[in-house]
């Protein structure tokens, strides 16, 4: 099913309707302040294995979507203060933080670090999304199959790729083509190691 939803104005009957599928175990292909991502609630796990295969990579690594920072303390150890200050004022916005994740998150997150990558997008949508839903959302990113081109931006195409595969597509306008920027903070420095959309001086 692909629906349009407005990032200004977003309907709540169609917001529900997100929100009804991700409940149910579902998957949706939603759009951020970056790629489009899939992703599923983080309260039905095992539909992270379905996104695994269709996706087809041996490794998928996977990000939790919030919608504000208060909700970090329930998947992550303590955080330092200047890593805190860093995400206030970067977030909503185009980065990915690599945090130590605490013993409540899923193993589906661990790498052998047992690190969490935190996204807040600046997206009406999503964040929306993950407030009405009161839980973060699973996710990881869209990519096309062509070699030239890393990433799918045009929903309609998203949604003939994808359509059959996942329970709900979400059109919210073109995607961009350049990834979010990840900072990882584990050692309690802040250190680029990958540089995307997002741009930040520390």
């Amino acid at each position: 099913m692909l629906i349009k939803i407005y990032p200004e104005n977003p309907a709540p009957r169609h917001i529900k309707m997100v929100i009804d599928v991700l409940n149910n175990g579902g998957i949706v292909i939603f759009p951020t302040d970056t790629i489009y991502g899939m992703g599923c609630s983080i309260q039905h796990i095992k539909t992270a294995n379905r996104i695994a295969q269709i996706k087809g990579a041996k490794v998928t690594r996977f990000s939790l979507i919030f919608n504000n920072l208060s909700m970090l303390s329930d998947f992550t150890r303590p955080i330092y203060n200047n890593i805190f200050r860093l995400m206030k004022k970067t977030l909503p916005g185009p980065f990915t933080f690599i945090l130590d994740a605490n013993h409540k998150v899923p193993k589906i997150f661990h790498s052998k670090k047992k690190t969490i990558g935190i996204r807040i997008p600046d997206n009406n949508i999503i964040n929306t999304v993950v407030e009405e839903l009161g839980h973060p959302i699973l996710t990881t990113s869209i990519r096309d199959s062509d070699s030239l081109v890393e990433y799918i931006t045009d929903p309609e195409l998203i949604h003939e790729k994808y359509g059959e595969l996942v329970d709900l597509v979400v059109d919210g306008g073109y995607g961009d083509n350049e990834p979010s920027t990840i900072i990882d903070c584990t050692s309690g420095e802040p250190e680029i190691i990958r540089q995307g959309k997002g741009i930040v001086e520390f």
